[in-house]
């Protein structure tokens, strides 16, 4: 009994000295800060205690900045005076521009505003919010809002069906619809219409009314013109770098059927043994050590993590870019293609006008594409990551399949776009030549499912490396050849009507 408490007593004496170390070794909280806790300690809770389990609420920007390079998580060399010396915390973040947000209000006598954009997080992470500036996902909203072709595959998705006078009709929705549909991903427009007064534990408070709000996702147009959302991976208020490294953050938006990178990852081998042992990697290292921090690569791997070996060589640089180890397109057109040079997608036309980076017969459009050479830069940078855990011979064997499963499922898409436009051109379906919605036809939609869904899984079966059935059955091979025969049987059948006609 006695020995027990003895282990008692040692064990809360060593608990109190480590709770008594951290404490002195944290970065004093600024008492702008403390002003914003003292009310939304009682009101939010729960949002106090994430940012409280974070980095930013017990790391000053001056202890970030004196980590080694390699260490380091801000890429801000020179940082205002002002902020150097507390945590990051309520009114460091809300509090940097708002001069240039149109959502800045007064707030119990401080001027603050609601929506935390990339161009604040950038007064500590510059080059991650430069980085992520050319990065496709920082268009997205751009690239579906301003593509009068894929504004009209939304329409026919998410717009209202109904039958009058006219008869089978399709009008397109209201903003509402298309804030927690597409918009959720690709991003909103936040604005301000007015303001708005509340009713508070605190009495009667005035805010800003937001539209668009709320939303994080990646095109986000924020209230001070900035585009993207750092929160679609590093979700407030902690900004965990182990989220956004997991592959459920990815999965908020990649999960299929049009993007199944998630789906795909979790049937493949990198995503068993991520399921079978991930609970033993060390997410929050930096920087990340293959083979020590981790076993089997995450999304974040591949594509944005500062990778070192064992004797902490780089292998790959952290980037916010996320396309620059990507050689290929594979998803969201038609076709597979070569990646775009740029991250505006609205400066793409092709040979017939159409928003599209190929033309029709799958030919790249290459003026707006990278070259073969960049290709092969980019090739290397990722298969560099993987040759970390596999053989060369391995590596660029999976590159030469996936190769070939881009050569095919474009060969395919390719048929079915030839059966599409003899039906356009024997009147069997309204489309580019008689400047219509080219999405909402029978015929139309088997042509779409067939490259949206079928060829997209097909390719990132390929791309990742297992879950082997998307790239057959579960919306794979299969399906693309069920709907080439669907178009060919429905011509077919158009002929045949067409002759009894004559």
């Amino acid at each position: 009994m006695k020995s027990i408490l003895s282990s008692l007593l040692i064990n809360l004496i060593l608990l109190s000295f480590s709770v008594c170390f951290a404490q002195e070794n944290r970065a004093i909280i600024s008492p702008e800060t403390e002003d914003c806790l003292g009310c939304h300690d009682e009101l939010h809770p729960g949002l106090v205690q994430s940012w409280n389990d974070g980095r930013h609420a017990h790391v000053s920007p001056q202890q970030a900045i004196e980590k080694n390079e390699l260490s380091r998580r801000i890429s801000t060399e020179v940082i205002d005076e002002k902020l150097l010396n507390t945590v990051v915390g309520c009114y460091e973040c809300h509090s940097l521009n708002t001069d240039k947000h149109a959502d800045s209000f007064e707030h119990n006598g401080y001027t603050i505003n609601i929506v935390v954009s990339p161009n604040d997080c950038a007064v500590c992470h510059k080059t991650e919010v430069d980085e992520y500036a050319e990065n496709i996902m920082s268009q997205a909203y751009s690239i579906l809002m301003d593509n009068d072709l894929y504004m009209d595959l939304k329409k026919t998705i998410t717009g209202h069906y109904g039958m009058g006078e006219e008869g089978f009709t399709i009008i397109d929705n209201n903003l509402k619809t298309d804030n927690e549909a597409c918009l959720h991903c690709h991003g909103t427009i936040i604005t301000v219409d007015g303001t708005i007064t509340k009713e508070t534990d605190f009495g009667e408070l005035t805010f800003p009314k937001l539209k668009g709000w709320p939303n994080q996702g990646v095109g986000r147009i924020n209230p001070d013109g900035s585009k993207g959302s750092c929160t679609s991976c590093h979700t407030r208020h902690d900004f965990s770098i182990e989220t956004a490294r997991k592959p459920y953050t990815c999965a908020e938006c990649h999960k299929g059927p049009d993007v199944p990178a998630y789906k795909v990852y979790t049937a493949s081998k990198h995503g068993n043994i991520y399921s079978s042992m991930g609970d033993n990697f060390d997410f929050d290292a930096v920087p990340w050590k293959i083979g020590e921090d981790f076993t089997a690569p995450t999304c974040a791997t591949c594509h944005a993590s500062l990778i070192v070996d064992q004797n902490y060589t780089v292998i790959a640089e952290r980037t916010h870019k996320f396309n620059d180890r990507l050689a290929w397109r594979i998803f969201g057109a038609p076709y597979a293609h070569p990646h775009p040079i740029s991250a505006d997608l609205s400066i793409i036309k092709n040979a017939a006008g159409l928003p599209l980076a190929t033309e029709l017969n799958s030919d790249p459009v290459k003026k707006f594409l990278i070259d073969e050479n960049e290709q092969r830069i980019r090739n290397e940078k990722m298969q560099k990551i993987c040759i970390s855990c596999h053989s060369t011979i391995w590596v660029e064997n999976h590159f030469a399949r996936l190769d070939n499963t881009i050569s095919e499922t474009n060969t395919m898409t390719v048929v079915g776009t030839n059966m599409l436009t003899q039906a356009w051109d024997k009147g069997y379906a309204h489309g580019l030549p008689q400047k219509a919605n080219i999405f909402d036809e029978g015929i139309e939609r088997d042509w779409t499912a067939l490259w949206l869904f079928y060829a997209n899984s097909t390719r990132f079966a390929s791309a990742m490396g297992g879950g082997g059935d998307y790239g057959v059955f579960a919306n794979g091979r299969y399906q693309m050849s069920e709907m080439l025969i669907k178009m060919h049987d429905w011509m077919k059948l158009q002929d045949q009507m067409n002759k009894k006609k004559k």
